[in-house]
């Protein structure tokens, strides 16, 4: 094995799901998989960069077309052990019926490390038990990963019985579900195989973390993008008559709407392919809540602060001020519009109430010396909102697995939702306290210092991302 760059070649036998453990370890949606038995054919390697080099690679290997005559062939060689693999290659690379075994063994015949992978939803089988001892004689250094769902554990404890007699180290694995958690335990896993192995691999994990932290700071720099350009938007145009008012008011709002959920979807794209969701489009659950319209009245129900939370709110940042628009719960079918001067603290948005929470008065609008201006966003709990949106895109684009492919049978459902399914809700008083500076700083306040707020905004987003991607988050 090259031990700068270390190979492991998934072997298994065909329709096991090894295609699937490959893409998904490779963060790599371009490894072919199909339900079709025997696809794979060919070896063919997918290598990991980071930043400009490669630091492993993983090869798909083809299924094992004669396990009993390959096992037979070795059980009655007489030459070299270091030879096995070479010989047995040169006797029958020329011999159709052992296409694939051969070169299923190229790899493994240059030093690859073996990852040798089952379906733990079937009994065992004496091929399987073939193929075993087959791996065991080429003397590498091997892991077996039983990719199991959850609820098919039936046959688990006999896998994981005779696996122990072959292989230097087991994991249960489910390709289709595995979360970034697990693939780094996976490959912390490997170091046990070999001991030579482990500060290449020691390497290879630290660059998969240190990467990973890079994208999450990469994340938390757009979402403060899409904050900052979402509630700072500020426009102004001339009123040539005041029966023009009407008009214009529901032109700039329709515009607001437009940029705004224009940048959201900007947004989303970026972090789809910064997680390397670069050819299939992993689709939300069918009724999932990012699926409502920004302004949508599920999404002011289900997501951002509660009441109480939006009480305090209020008083402390005074998040209504001035002249204000009142957005239809419906979101899209806006053009109720009304004018309400003065500051609104935690008794004003208490008598409010669910007015406040469907998003009335979400951008001031006001009338200067002919000339209509709209924005910056007056309602924090827009902050909360889009926060919420954005951080369970994230999760949901973290922990879909790149050998996922079931689009058409997505889980998903808001007909009984709790009363909050975001992130901002379950923040404490110091999280909130952070949002409402920086929701102030926006607003040019007077007393409140925009580049300090940004940083600490910026810092709290990513802690928040890290937190869900170990499996912190909701």
């Amino acid at each position: 094995m090259n031990r700068s760059v270390p190979e492991f070649a998934v072997v298994g036998h065909p329709n096991e799901g090894k295609s699937s453990v490959l893409s998904t370890l490779a963060e790599d949606d371009s490894v072919r998989i199909s339900p079709m038995p025997g696809e794979t054919r060919e070896c063919q390697t997918f290598p990991v960069t980071i930043d400009g080099t490669e630091i492993i690679r993983f090869t798909d290997t083809p299924g094992f077309q004669n396990p009993r005559k390959t096992l037979q062939w070795m059980q009655e060689y007489h030459g070299r052990d270091e030879e096995l693999i070479r010989d047995f290659i040169i006797a029958h690379k020329h011999d159709p019926a052992f296409h694939d075994d051969c070169h299923l063994l190229q790899p493994i015949l240059r030093g690859a490390g073996i990852i040798f992978v089952v379906d733990g939803s079937r009994p065992l089988r004496n091929t399987d038990k073939a193929e075993m001892e087959i791996l065991r004689l080429t003397g590498c250094p091997r892991m077996a990963i039983i990719n199991c769902k959850d609820e098919e554990t039936a046959w688990l404890a006999k896998w994981q019985t005779e696996f122990r007699k072959h292989f230097n180290s087991i994991r249960v694995f489910n390709s289709c579900r595995a979360t970034y958690v697990e693939r780094i335990a996976l490959l912390e896993s490997l170091k046990g195989i070999d001991q030579e192995l482990q500060p290449v691999l020691d390497r290879v994990v630290t660059a998969f973390q240190d990467d990973w932290q890079q994208r999450n700071q990469q994340v938390s720099e757009m979402l403060l993008e899409l904050l900052e350009q979402g509630l700072g938007y500020s426009r102004s145009v001339l009123l040539k008559s005041a029966a023009d008012e009407e008009q214009l008011r529901e032109k700039l709002h329709a515009g607001y709407v437009k940029s705004i959920s224009s940048r959201e979807k900007k947004c989303r794209e970026r972090m789809r392919n910064l997680y390397k969701h670069n050819i299939f489009n992993c689709e939300l659950p069918p009724h999932s809540i990012l699926k409502e319209d920004l302004f949508s009245d599920r999404s002011w129900e289900f997501l951002g602060l509660n009441r109480s939370q939006l009480v305090m709110a209020g008083g402390l940042s005074g998040a209504a001020i001035g002249a204000g628009i009142d957005v239809a719960a419906a979101g899209l079918s806006f053009g109720i519009f009304s004018a309400v001067g003065g500051l609104v603290g935690a008794a004003g948005t208490a008598l409010k109430g669910r007015e406040f929470l469907s998003g009335t008065k979400l951008l001031g609008m006001r009338l200067d010396e002919q000339r209509l201006t709209v924005g910056p966003v007056k309602n924090i709990q827009l902050l909360y909102i889009l926060l919420d949106r954005q951080l369970l895109f994230y999760s949901h684009i973290i922990n879909w697995a790149h050998g996922r492919r079931d689009y058409d049978r997505l889980p998903g459902n808001t007909e009984n939702l709790p009363v909050k399914v975001g992130f901002t809700a379950e923040w404490q008083g110091n999280k909130r306290k952070v949002c409402e500076h920086f929701f102030n700083s926006l607003q040019h306040r007077e007393g409140y210092d925009l580049p300090g707020a940004r940083t600490a905004m910026e810092q709290l987003i990513t802690e928040e991302l890290q937190e869900i991607s170990t499996g912190g988050g909701c």
